[in-house]
């Protein structure tokens, strides 16, 4: 049978009492030495091996083990040996309920064995024995998180009548407390990590996702030679230069190339050229030593620095001053840069993408960019055109705004109306993709019939030959517009077949065709074509 506490001793009279008060300040310095061992934040493996080496030079607990739950929590191995061979703990194995140590981890209750000799339980994997100098005792608490047991603490020491074995139990259960607490410590910040390690490989997904070629919006054929030249660049280091209009989506072709290339797990760094001064932008890309200007508090990295290895994005390049395009060029050409207020020569592995809605021929002419710094960015040039020459992308970008934001905002949008659509594909455009998104927003938030009407899109939008509308106009010609809404609806949902669209509107394709006639809707212009 396993002893539990029986090697109690009475305590010792007056002469005794000194004796066992110095036992006791010594266990009280040897569990602050172990506590600030804890503490340390070291490897847990190197902290539990100096707390063994604590417990054997401070208080004679000569040998001992810290065993811990494996990952399939049915078997119990050694993580650390004191003054036993590494070889053979590393080889021992417990299972619940098995000898000693298997038995506390089943119990959760600590255990004393006065003498292993004696102890029919006791497993002796690293062949304890009686020796000259006398028998062994062995004493084991479990590591308890809560009601969780998840690891022992044992000791050996020798054999000794007057040894209060009991004593050694309850300060053996102390730093088994401290141990729990440390690997609890361990293990939220071991998940933390793992969660935050997670989250940034969903958002790199999400981002990879979002901004790959194939989910640019568009099937113009115009974006089609946009997607063959960021599948051409993508994979190779050469400085691109993305051209079009204000609003055009710039940044998001920077983002496929970068997403798409050999560098996508680097970072993308923006920088807007246009928002910042020539002292800001400077420090902002070059990065800036502490004192080197009115404000500079602390040496700062710049956006070259930060993007290593990956993406620079500089987005409004035709913005640069003089100055700050001689800077840029040396890093182009030399791939080396200096922080401001700094004589140390630094080195750049940033891939350069750069864009602008300037004619830049036009500024060279004048003397306003570098020709050589020109010739430096525009490598690869990838031009993307305006919204009002790629009108047949107008329905589908809105209505994947129309998605998102309804989204957003919790609404049940379901349609953009004929007339909308009219007013849409008229209109002119002059902001753009970023203008169609706005209206989008705009109309999803005043529309409350889950359907997107002329009258939600502004002011600019709304003129008579876009919305086919004919002023305030009598009765019958407000009833036909509106039916004709209605027509055209049906024709849209039935790919511009006429019978479809009868059943759809529960009449006959003889009145259906009656309708469509006298109301001058061409149903053809509804049948959508491939690829679109």
């Amino acid at each position: 049978m396993v002893k539990k506490n029986r090697n109690v001793k009475e305590r010792p009279g007056k002469a005794g009492g000194s004796a066992e008060s110095s036992r006791h300040v010594q266990e009280l310095k040897t569990l602050y030495r172990i506590s600030q061992i804890l503490a340390a934040g070291v490897r847990q493996r190197q902290a539990l091996a100096e707390v063994m080496d604590a417990l054997d030079n401070d208080l004679g607990m000569n040998r001992g083990t810290v065993t811990l739950l494996g990952p399939d929590s049915a078997e119990i191995k050694i993580d650390v040996a004191h003054n036993i061979s590494q070889e053979k703990s590393r080889k021992v194995r417990y299972r619940i309920g098995e000898g000693v140590t298997g038995k506390v981890m089943q119990t959760g209750k600590a255990i004393i064995v006065p003498k292993v000799s004696q102890e029919p339980s006791f497993l002796n994997h690293f062949e304890r024995r009686s020796t000259a100098e006398g028998e062994t005792s062995f004493i084991c608490v479990p590591i308890s998180i809560g009601q969780d047991v998840i690891g022992t603490i044992s000791i050996d020491r020798l054999f000794n009548e007057s040894m209060l074995l009991d004593e050694d139990m309850r300060v053996l259960s102390i730093v088994a407390s401290m141990i729990a607490n440390d690997v609890k410590a361990r293990r939220e910040v071991a998940i933390r990590q793992q969660e935050l390690e997670d989250e940034n490989i969903r958002l790199r997904h999400e981002l990879q996702d979002r901004f790959r070629p194939e989910n640019i919006i568009g099937n113009s054929s115009s974006m089609r030679d946009v997607y063959q030249q960021i599948h051409q660049v993508a994979g190779s280091d050469t400085t691109v230069l993305i051209r079009g209009e204000s609003g055009t989506g710039k940044e998001l072709v920077a983002h496929a190339i970068h997403y798409s290339s050999r560098r996508s797990k680097g970072p993308f760094i923006k920088v807007n050229c246009a928002a910042l001064n020539e002292n800001l932008l400077e420090s902002e890309l070059f990065g800036h030593e502490k004192g080197a200007f009115t404000g500079a508090i602390q040496s700062r990295k710049g956006r070259l620095e930060e993007a290593d290895g990956g993406t620079l994005f500089l987005d409004e390049i035709g913005d640069f001053t003089s100055v700050t395009q001689v800077k840029l060029l040396r890093v182009l050409q030399e791939r080396q840069f200096e922080r401001v207020g700094s004589n140390q020569t630094l080195k750049t592995n940033a891939r350069i993408v750069a864009a602008t809605n300037r004619n830049l021929e036009k500024a060279v002419d004048e003397g306003r960019f570098r020709q050589d710094l020109y010739y430096r960015i525009n490598v690869f040039e990838v031009f993307l055109p305006p919204l009002r020459e790629r009108k047949d992308d107008i329905l589908l970008l809105a209505d994947s705004f129309v998605e998102q934001y309804a989204g957003k905002m919790g609404k049940d949008v379901r349609r953009i109306s004929t007339p909308a659509i009219n007013m849409m594909v008229a209109y002119h455009w002059p902001g753009n993709v970023r203008e169609l998104e706005n209206c989008i927003e705009r109309a999803i938030l005043l529309s409350t019939d889950g359907v997107i009407h002329g009258h939600h899109l502004p002011p600019t939008l709304q003129t008579s030959d876009a919305s086919d509308t004919i002023g305030t106009g009598s009765l019958k010609e407000r009833l036909d517009l509106f039916e004709r809404d209605i027509i055209v609806d049906a024709l849209k949902r039935c790919n511009g077949n006429v019978a479809a669209a009868a059943r759809d509107l529960k009449t006959t394709p003889r009145i259906m065709g009656y309708k469509v006639k006298d109301l001058g809707i061409d149903y053809r212009r509804y049948r959508r074509r491939k690829g679109i």
